[in-house]
């Protein structure tokens, strides 16, 4: 069985980005596995999600830090092959790459942006072949070339490479990005508000399935989940005392669901103090038993 890890999705604020920062070395302290960031950048609000997870780099020394997940159409696969490699080995081989197509509710300041006019079917088309870019400037031993219909890369010099093999993770819920996810993803993120537990089981198979008919061990794939709930009386998913959590959450990854837990909107410092006291280590002890 996969070893089960914890982390949280924080939101890059440009009211007190000290305090993201903060939070990455408060979480590194408390024992999670991973920090992740949103990245939005057509939202003034917000902070470059790239520039804040090289500073965490720099206050950590062992949490895996990653963005939850990348918007493509806003940042040209070369440029993210170089930085995501620059991360890694600036932070010992602690980086991993979320990477997404762009909602398609957010394409319109995506274009005001600057960025390229996709549909839903283009935007996977894109993921893929920007997938396969980066990974060749990666390991490629001579200059790529690459003539797809989203990307050209005219003879680029691969490189630098990266301290160990990062993971690409895609976010997906229809089938079409699921069979991506199974046939060249390494990890796979939903989020429980628009993705429920009882949503699990067919897009696994979907993913296992795509993964298989690509010749890949449908286990070599992570499965993350962004996971939003309240600790105190209530019912449902993550409605409840931390018990509630740790049931709920050990019984994802014993049926072979999810792997890798992100909090998702964690409100303050002392929700993931609480998490990490008395959910995560009570969720290990449950998979323990079996």
């Amino acid at each position: 069985m996969t070893e089960v890890k914890f982390g949280a999705l924080l939101e890059p604020s440009a009211d007190r980005p000290q305090d993201v920062v903060g939070w990455a070395e408060l979480m590194e302290q408390l024992g999670y596995d991973v920090v992740t960031l949103s990245d939005h950048p057509y939202w003034p609000e917000r902070l470059d999600t790239i520039a804040l997870l090289s500073a965490m780099v720099a206050r950590t020394q062992r949490i895996t830090v990653m963005p939850n997940l990348l918007n493509l159409p806003l940042r040209p696969p070369a440029v993210i092959a170089r930085t995501a490699a620059t991360l890694d080995i600036l932070s010992g081989g602690r980086f991993e790459l979320g990477l997404g197509t762009g909602a398609q509710q957010m394409w319109e300041s995506i274009v005001a942006e600057g960025g390229p006019t996709r549909t839903a079917g283009q935007s996977i088309e894109a993921l893929e072949e920007a997938t396969h870019l980066i990974r060749a400037l990666w390991t490629s031993k001579e200059d790529v070339e690459f003539q797809g219909t989203h990307y050209l890369l005219a003879g680029a010099r691969p490189g630098p490479p990266p301290l160990h093999e990062i993971g690409i993770w895609f976010g997906a819920y229809q089938s079409r990005m699921l069979r991506v996810v199974g046939a060249i993803g390494d990890g796979w993120i939903p989020s429980s508000p628009y993705f429920p537990p009882e949503a699990l089981p067919n897009a696994n198979r979907i993913i296992d399935e795509a993964a298989q008919a690509a010749g890949r061990s449908p286990q070599s794939i992570r499965r993350g989940y962004n996971i939003e709930g309240e600790f105190g009386a209530g019912s449902g998913f993550l409605q409840g005392p931390p018990a509630v959590w740790a049931e709920q959450l050990a019984e994802l990854v014993l049926a072979g669901q999810i792997d890798t837990f992100f909090l998702y909107r964690a409100g303050s410092p002392d929700f993931l103090r609480r998490f990490a006291a008395e959910v995560a280590p009570a969720v290990r002890q449950l998979i323990a038993k079996g």
